[in-house]
């Protein structure tokens, strides 16, 4: 996707509904994301349009900086068929993972939202 992000690095709540909003508008409109290849095989990565409607943007999707965070527990049991969508799209047969990262950015220059989920 080639980032050109700087190396700034932040961490907040994890319940986002931002962020769980933007995960669900991908489950339901593929055809408008841009999937990539990832150098891992527990990653998804992808990009929406940011004409997309996310709440508190400046927060969740920084401009030109990485925002990372792990999904709590709860959310991660609450979320679960949400999430096993976003594992099938990574290479692993089994979805066994009990932790899941994700990383979030704003691209203004390409107007996209970046976002990485990482199951561990």
């Amino acid at each position: 996707m080639g980032l050109n992000l700087t190396k700034d690095w932040f961490v907040v709540a994890s319940n986002s509904d931002s962020i769980y909003n933007v995960m669900f508008y991908v489950a339901h409109h593929p055809a408008e994301i841009a999937f990539t290849t990832p150098e891992y095989t527990n990653v998804v990565r992808m990009s929406i349009p940011d004409t997309v409607n996310v709440a508190n943007p400046e927060i969740y999707f920084p401009d030109n900086k990485l925002l990372v965070n792990r999904f709590t527990d709860d959310f991660v049991a609450k979320n679960g068929d949400l999430l096993d969508f976003f594992f099938d799209y990574t290479e692993k047969k089994v979805p066994n993972y009990h932790e899941v990262w994700v990383t979030s950015a704003h691209l203004p220059d390409k107007h996209r939202y970046f976002l990485e989920l990482s199951f561990e």
